[in-house]
């Protein structure tokens, strides 16, 4: 037996398999916590978060995105359209703040008489003899924002408790985009454009309602596609997890 010492070198080479395995994966994630840079779009923990599984964080940021999304094209819409919020409102704040207390506080607008979801949609659109005479914006966000709450699982936000439902995700997407093609071809009995939207002229192109639709639209078929995998995956997830929790650790028993 040799009584030479043992380099440092050729003791770290006798560390096992699975210990060199954590030291390798701490220093990535330290490294890659230090390389994470601040997308201005994080968040505070909440309470209710901890109930909150992947998938439900990941519908309830959609979601967010989503009513972001709706906020910018009724703004673009009201302003040119002001005729709409003048039926409802003294200012185009008051008429959009008016319009978010029904969707988020539950304060009905009158002249909906409790029409939502795509009954709200129906009558923005409404230009028969006796049509709606109501702010057409504000049907529009109301119906738009109660499609998003019952694609979610009918709530605003999900815990583990609720999920997407595909097919209403799936419905709501087809819906936005067929309200999409009504602002930009619907007219009234005068014949002019019922909601203008899309502007190109010298000052430019203003396609914010095309961009937000289309962004709510993909969102939207994307978590519809993310719902119907749920439980396709589940039995692909059980296994994998069996073979790693159960197969893998036998591998690390292997001499090198």
């Amino acid at each position: 037996m040799s009584d030479s010492p043992v380099s440092p070198l050729t003791a770290r080479r006798r560390w096992h398999p699975a210990v060199l395995a954590a030291m390798v994966v701490g220093v990535l994630g330290l490294s890659g916590c230090s390389s994470v840079r601040d997308t201005q779009r994080a968040e505070p923990y909440g309470n209710q978060e901890w109930l909150q599984s992947g998938a439900n964080r990941i519908a309830n940021l959609s979601l967010r995105d989503n009513l972001q999304s709706v906020r910018r094209v009724q703004s673009t819409l009201y302003k040119r359209n002001p005729r709409e919020w003048h039926k409802s409102a003294a200012s185009l704040e008051d008429a959009t703040q008016r319009t978010w207390d029904a969707v988020l506080k539950g304060q009905p607008l009158p002249e909906l008489k409790g029409a939502t979801g795509i009954d709200a949609i129906r009558l923005a659109f409404d230009t028969g003899p006796q049509g709606y005479q109501g702010d057409r914006v504000a049907a529009l966000v109301v119906g738009w924002a109660s499609l998003l709450k019952q694609a979610n699982g009918d709530t605003w936000g999900q815990t583990m408790i609720d999920g997407v439902n595909a097919e209403n995700s799936f419905r709501a997407a087809r819906n936005f985009e067929i309200s999409l093609w009504l602002i930009s071809s619907k007219t009234g009995p005068d014949g002019q454009p019922l909601l203008l939207a899309t502007e190109i002229s010298e000052r430019g192109r203003n396609l914010v309602a095309d961009r937000e639709l289309s962004k709510v639209v993909a969102r939207l078929d994307l978590l519809a596609a993310q719902a119907d995998e749920k439980y396709r995956r589940a039995a692909l997830d059980f296994g994998q997890n069996w073979v790693m929790g159960v197969v893998m650790p036998f591998f690390t028993l292997v001499p090198k």
